[in-house]
């Protein structure tokens, strides 16, 4: 079969990407090596390269599949995340998963926010959320032009900023999610 993964090519992937889950969520991608990784899930650096190529497709990698996880809760998840919800109570549903999202996966997003000046805006997943945002603030706000809004609390939501207001301001996150709820006018 063209194509397929051989056995101990597809056990080294998923041991890789479960050493570097683990030690990014346990120690923040920013204190982790390629090294530490390869040790932990018992490859060679060289084969951790061969397979990811560089530390950002493996921080994207990792970040795979919880973001297709929300994306699911979002497009088929009951409501008010999902499909179905009174429109307030869907925005505020949606923003404080992103806000959850973000936050949990915060030393991840951090190694990719800055890609480049519009790396945070432009990735596939970014314009996915603030077009959903986007949706959500219009259904709540009819008739105005939500766009620039969407971008807003987007920003709003970046890993840095995020991080700073709760470690280094020491701000309750829920002062943080009441203030993106307020942002949104809702």
């Amino acid at each position: 079969m063209a194509g397929s993964e051989r056995a101990d090519a597809a056990r080294n992937r998923a041991a890789i990407l479960a050493a570097a889950a683990d030690l990014f969520d346990r120690d923040g991608a920013e204190q982790v090596s390629m090294n530490d990784i390869a040790r932990a899930a018992g490859v060679g650096k060289g084969t951790l390269f061969r397979r990811f190529g560089d530390r950002t497709a493996l921080i994207e990698a990792v970040l795979y599949p919880r973001v297709a996880a929300m994306l699911a809760r979002v497009e088929h998840g009951p409501p008010p995340l999902g499909p179905g919800g009174e429109p307030v109570a869907a925005l505020h549903a949606y923003l404080d998963s992103l806000l959850d999202f973000v936050w949990t996966n915060r030393t991840l997003i951090r190694a990719l926010e800055h890609h480049g000046p519009r790396a945070y805006y432009s990735n596939p997943s970014s314009r996915y959320w603030i077009g959903e945002l986007d949706r959500r603030l219009a259904a709540v706000r009819p008739g105005e032009n939500t766009d620039y809004l969407a971008h807003v609390l987007f920003t709003a939501l970046r890993a840095d900023v995020v991080d700073y207001l709760v470690s280094g301001r020491q701000m309750d996150p829920e002062r943080v999610r009441t203030g993106l709820h307020r942002l949104a006018g809702s």
